[in-house]
């Protein structure tokens, strides 16, 4: 027997009860960006796909940092704390956010995660979203900049297939690009299909695995950083 389709009614009510939800959200958000300026720690949050490589860019970012400021990092999983595991190689403060079925982090667990943690021990705080090009897109989490990575293996098309993350993002990153030669990638097309979506946004192509591009992310890090703005 197929499942009948939901009423009007509730649908309305799903629709208010997700407001409430995002509402609640921003207050959060708000507070959280609030503190994190008053104690001078800079956020920038990564969202991508399963398997983007986000996690191996996260780690060669924070090896990278660890010697020129006080970086640490919070990372998101449904189910497991492989990531924070991988991440604990750099050296920095990790700590795992699991969240259940949730899929995607929002500023209430971030708030929770920094309990016992002393921001002013920190200048600059990574979020590592779960995997997922959707629901992140709709939470605040308090974060100066937004990445959104997609990898060379994922089809030049993913921007105009999740619009809303890149219209939500302030930077585009082309992850794994080491391998752009022999899965026949056009990154040319690649920028075209970001820019139709979010005219402008700036992009960086790069490789954690062999470094290539890192040093220009870092650049580009420091110059928003210094600058104070996303």
């Amino acid at each position: 027997m197929s499942t009948p389709p939901p009423s009007a009614k509730s649908q309305t009510r799903m629709v208010e009860v997700r407001t409430k939800i995002l509402k609640q959200n921003d207050l959060v958000a708000r507070a959280l960006r609030e503190r994190f300026q008053r104690h001078g720690v800079y956020v920038v949050s990564l969202v991508s796909s399963p398997g983007a490589g986000k996690t191996l860019f996260l780690e060669q970012t924070l090896s990278r940092l660890r010697t020129q400021c006080r970086v640490a990092a919070l990372v998101g999983d449904l189910a497991t704390d492989n990531d924070a595991a991988r991440l604990a190689r750099a050296m920095v403060p990790v700590k795992q956010i699991v969240t259940g079925t949730v899929c995607h982090l929002e500023a209430q667990m971030v708030e929770e995660a920094l309990a016992d943690w002393n921001l002013d021990d920190l200048d600059i705080l990574f979020v590592e979203n779960v995997g997922n090009l959707v629901c992140p897109a709709s939470y605040d989490l308090g974060e100066d900049l937004r990445l959104v990575l997609f990898s060379v293996t994922e089809g030049e098309d993913k921007p105009r297939k999740y619009p809303t993350i890149f219209h939500t993002a302030d930077l585009a990153v082309i992850s794994k690009i080491e391998l752009a030669a022999a899965v026949e990638f056009d990154l040319e097309a690649a920028r075209q299909s970001i820019h139709a979506v979010r005219p402008g946004m700036p992009i960086l192509e790069l490789s954690a695995k062999t470094g290539q591009g890192m040093e220009a992310w870092l650049n580009f890090l420091e110059t928003r950083r210094a600058a104070g703005t996303h």
